[in-house]
């Protein structure tokens, strides 16, 4: 390695073809972890020396991965949400960070809107009790489920996925209701046929929620045993967020009795662990956090990370601009950056 050559850690194997162009730039360090994840330790060795680093939601860095890094000036993470970085920390050393927005809305939005399909009409629950052999005959009122055209749609998290979402339903002649803190521009709801109400309102009106909101520590467990109270005993649940959003065990128990009738989750709170609660139902359809995970949608995430770390390293067409900065307040804080 020379030293006049910036380090970049790339933490995982990421489509050769495409994280190839650091090398142009860079020195790069590539490492896989022993395990699935990466200790706290670890991540604090490969940083050490670095300048850059581009890794993904699961590998986690905040103070104790950063005390070390005197040389730090960037973080590429793989993904829209960023909970997996402690920003203040980062923001604090003048250390950049971007993520990965809208080249992944549509087709998360697909999987949210596939959770719903096959929440509300039993689709998974159907399947599992075909192959076990239970089908011996037709029967009208066999796994009986519920509609989702004509159904009012709320939607908990109104951003890019979440109008993904609401154009969807308007195929679906869905009634699209919505809640964030800030209300959309009337030109915006007009574009997805949906109408701002309140949070309990939302919760009793719905009779399928999806949630595609950010995690923070105000939105943990949002959807608490409180909430699921107000919701219809008819309704259906999604959460393609985060899973620390739901509380697992309210969920659960609303599920096993009757207060809920389905869940679609592709996000879990201590994920890649799924309660056993929840594993023991049949009526909750569970994915491992796939909602990006379509081959061009995840060649596309990496493109637009590696485009970010060059960017901000200093480097490329874009020196200095990275495309996507989730603390642009800091550019610029520390010297050489």
């Amino acid at each position: 390695m020379t030293e006049s050559r910036s380090r970049v850690w790339l933490a995982r194997p990421l489509f050769a073809d495409i994280s190839g162009r650091l090398d142009e730039h860079f020195d790069v360090i590539r490492s896989e972890p022993a395990g699935e994840r990466y200790t706290s330790q670890e991540i604090a060795a490969h940083l050490t020396n670095a300048h850059g680093a581009l890794v993904t939601l699961v590998e986690r860095i905040g103070a104790a991965e950063i005390a070390t890094a005197s040389k730090l000036r960037a973080v590429a993470n793989v993904a829209v949400g960023y909970d997996n970085l402690d920003i203040p920390a980062l923001g604090e050393r003048g250390i950049v960070v971007t993520n990965t927005p809208d080249v992944l809305t549509e087709t998360t939005a697909d999987l949210g809107f596939a959770l719903l399909l096959a929440a509300a009409r039993r689709i998974t629950e159907a399947e599992r009790w075909l192959r076990e052999g239970q089908w011996r005959s037709w029967s009208f009122d066999t796994l009986l489920g519920h509609d989702l055209h004509g159904s009012t749609l709320g939607i908990l998290g109104m951003g890019r996925i979440g109008q993904g979402i609401a154009r969807r339903a308007t195929g679906f002649g869905m009634r699209t209701l919505y809640h964030n803190r800030t209300r959309l521009p009337e030109a915006v709801e007009r574009d997805c046929r949906a109408r701002h109400v309140g949070f309990a309102e939302l919760l009793v009106q719905a009779d399928h929620l999806l949630l595609a909101l950010p995690y923070s520590p105000q939105t943990r467990h949002i959807i608490d045993a409180a909430a699921l109270a107000r919701m219809k005993p008819t309704a259906t649940l999604v959460n393609i967020a985060r899973g620390g959003i739901v509380d697992e065990l309210a969920l659960a128990d609303a599920l096993a009795h009757g207060r809920l009738a389905a869940a679609g989750l592709d996000v879990y709170e201590g994920e890649p662990a799924v309660r056993p609660e929840l594993l023991a139902l049949r009526n909750v359809v569970l994915t491992p956090h796939i909602a990006s995970a379509s081959l061009g949608t995840r060649r596309a995430m990496v493109s637009l990370a590696v485009d970010n770390l060059i960017a901000a390293l200093g480097c490329g067409p874009r020196a200095g601009r990275p495309p996507n900065v989730v603390n642009p307040g800091f550019i610029g804080n520390r010297p050489g950056a």
